[in-house]
C-alpha cells in the first residue's frame, strides 16, 4: 500500500488497482508479475480465496484481480504482445476459481445479488463498517460495491473475446458468464409487489437493499455514487464478435428465447444499434435517462469540479434508518468526516472521489449512447 500515512501494509484489492496505474510504466515486469503473484500457491487458497488485507485476511473482496488483469492486458497489449497474452491465458483458471469462491460466499440466498462488506468508499453508506457488520442483524445487499460487481461476470465474459478462442471450453464459459450477467442485471431491477428490487421507480435510482431478520426487505434511500455505477456496467461489442463465436451466439439466443422473464427489465441484449453494434447493459434507455437526470443535476451529483460521491440532496434531507432502538444516518458533509470511526480524515461524504471526475462520468454515459449512435 503506497500510502505515506499508513505505509507499508498489504491489501490485495488495492494492489489490483495499483497495477493498472503502473502498467504504462512497466507492464510486464511489474504490473503483470504483481497480479500473478497473488495467484501463486503462497497466496491463493485451493478454494480460490485471495487474502484480502493485513487487517483481515479473511475478508471477502470481489474478484477485482480478473478485471485488473484484463485491463492491464488491454492497456499494454501492443507493448507486452505474446507475453501479455500468455499471462491472460495462464491466469484465467485461477481467476475463475476466485470468482466462484466469491459468488458462493456473497450470494447466500441464490438471488443473484451480493451482500455488502469492506468494499471502499465506506462512509457514503448509511452504516459504518463495524455497525453494518456486527450490530444490525440485517443482510445488506449492495448495488455494485465500488467496482466489485462489474469487474466479475462482465470481465470474464469478455475474456475469450480478447484471445478469440472458439473452443468448446471457452464457449461454455462464455455462456455461463452471459447467464451471470443477465441474472444479476435482472435481479437488480426485477418487478413485483415485494420491496426487494434495488431499482426505485419513484426516484429513478438504484439503492442498497437490506433484508431484516423477519424476512422483510427495504431500500436504504441513500443517493450515493454507488447508485451511479450501473452506468459503468456496460459492454458494447461489434457484430463481428457474434460471427467469431457462432456457438455462443446460438446458445445465448436460445437462453433469451427461453428466459424472457430475465430480459423484461434490462436493455434487450439481442437488439442491434448503430453500425450493427450490440450492448449488454443493466439500464434500458428509459432508466438510463432517469439516472443521468439525477447525475447531471447540480442539486444532486453534478458540481463544478466533478461528480459528488454523495448527493447534495442529503444536505437538507439526511437519510435515516431505524432498526429497533438503533438509528443510523447518512448526511452530506462537504468537508472533513464527522465520524470518529474514520479517524476524522476521511471526507467521502460529499466531496469528489478522484476516479469519478467529470470526464469519467461523461465517458460512461457516452459509451452507453454508442448503441443508439
Amino acid at each position: 500500500m503506497p500510502d505515506k500515512w499508513e505505509y507499508p501494509w498489504f491489501a490485495a484489492w488495492d494492489l489490483a488497482f495499483h497495477a493498472i496505474a503502473l502498467a504504462p510504466i512497466d507492464p510486464y515486469y511489474f504490473a503483470f508479475q504483481q497480479l500473478e503473484l497473488m495467484l501463486r500457491e503462497r497466496y491463493l487458497h485451493p478454494n480460490g480465496q485471495i487474502p484480502a488485507s493485513e487487517w483481515n485476511f479473511g475478508d471477502v473482496n470481489p474478484p477485482v484481480h480478473a478485471w485488473a488483469t484484463l485491463f492491464v492486458y488491454r492497456l499494454t497489449k501492443e507493448e507486452s504482445g505474446e507475453r501479455g497474452l500468455e499471462v491472460l491465458k495462464s491466469g484465467f483458471h485461477k481467476l475463475l476459481l476466485n470468482f466462484t469462491w466469491w459468488v458462493n460466499r456473497k450470494d447466500r440466498s441464490g438471488r443473484n445479488v451480493f451482500e455488502g462488506g469492506f468494499l471502499g468508499l465506506d462512509n457514503i453508506g448509511i452504516f459504518e463498517i463495524a455497525v453494518r457488520r456486527y450490530r444490525t442483524g440485517v443482510i445488506w445487499n449492495k448495488r455494485m460495491g465500488r467496482r466489485g460487481w462489474r469487474s466479475s461476470p462482465k470481465t470474464c465474459l469478455k475474456w475469450p473475446w480478447n484471445w478469440q478462442c472458439t473452443t468448446r471450453f471457452t464457449g461454455d464459459l462464455t455462456v455461463k458468464f452471459y447467464e451471470h450477467f443477465v441474472g444479476i442485471a435482472s435481479a437488480m431491477t426485477r418487478r413485483g409487489e415485494r420491496n426487494d428490487s434495488m431499482w426505485d421507480e419513484q426516484d429513478g435510482f438504484y439503492y442498497d437493499l437490506v433484508r431484516l431478520p423477519d424476512g422483510r426487505a427495504t431500500r436504504l434511500k441513500v443517493r450515493s455514487m454507488v447508485g451511479l455505477l450501473p452506468l459503468c456496467a456496460v459492454t458494447i461489442y461489434p457484430a463481428e464478435i457474434v460471427s467469431q463465436l457462432p456457438e455462443f451466439a446460438a446458445r445465448a439466443a436460445w437462453f433469451n428465447r427461453n428466459r424472457p422473464d430475465l430480459l423484461a427489465d434490462i436493455n434487450p441484449p439481442g437488439r442491434q444499434g448503430a453500425n450493427g453494434r450490440f450492448m449488454l447493459s443493466i439500464l434500458d434507455e428509459r432508466r438510463l435517462r432517469r439516472v443521468l437526470a439525477c447525475m447531471l443535476d447540480p442539486n444532486e451529483f453534478l458540481s463544478d469540479y466533478g461528480i459528488r460521491s454523495l448527493s447534495r440532496y442529503h444536505l437538507e434531507h439526511p437519510c435515516v434508518f431505524r432498526n429497533g432502538s438503533d438509528e443510523y444516518q447518512a448526511s452530506y458533509s462537504p468537508a472533513e468526516s464527522d465520524s470518529v470511526l474514520f479517524g476524522g480524515n476521511s471526507n467521502w461524504r460529499g466531496p469528489i472521489w478522484m476516479p469519478m471526475k467529470r470526464p469519467s462520468a461523461s465517458r460512461a454515459a457516452s459509451d452507453v449512447q454508442l448503441l443508439w449512435g
